[in-house]
């Protein structure tokens, strides 16, 4: 019984943070039905961040973050969009320093919308956030 749960665990695919250099730039997390994809592009500079789910985000005027733990706070918009299916919704803009510090430094990530949440664990993101944003040097921009 031992031998089967260590099997079942370790066949258990690990959430991790995974960041991709290239043009764009990619950090992205998936664990329990969420993926959070990060875009840089370093030539234009624009970032974006996309939050996906299996069912669709309701229509809401704001969409807000809030990063839980050493140096919580919230960040709130009303510049975000669903994609077609209403099951990714995305920010983009010019500069992501608060998100970026927000993803690195604490514990959770929640986004919010609509009175619907999703939270994602931040465990192992400090690394490959660094490298994010690192990324215009790693393209030679």
């Amino acid at each position: 019984m031992r031998l089967a749960l260590a099997f079942l665990i370790i066949a258990t695919p690990a959430s991790a943070w995974e960041f991709t250099p290239g043009l764009p730039c990619l950090l992205t997390h998936e664990e329990s039905g969420v993926a959070v994809r990060l875009t840089h592009d370093p030539t234009r500079p624009l970032f974006s961040i996309t939050v996906s789910r299996a069912i669709p985000w309701p229509e809401a005027d704001l969409f807000a973050i809030r990063f839980d733990g050493a140096s919580g706070l919230t960040i709130t918009t009303n510049r975000h969009q669903l994609d077609e299916t209403g099951k990714s919704l995305t920010v983009t803009d010019h500069g992501f320093g608060n998100v970026l510090d927000g993803l690195s430094r604490n514990d959770t990530a929640t986004a919010l919308i609509g009175g619907q949440s999703v939270q994602v664990s931040l465990t192992g993101a400090a690394g490959p956030v660094q490298a994010f944003e690192a990324c215009a040097a790693e393209v030679g921009v």
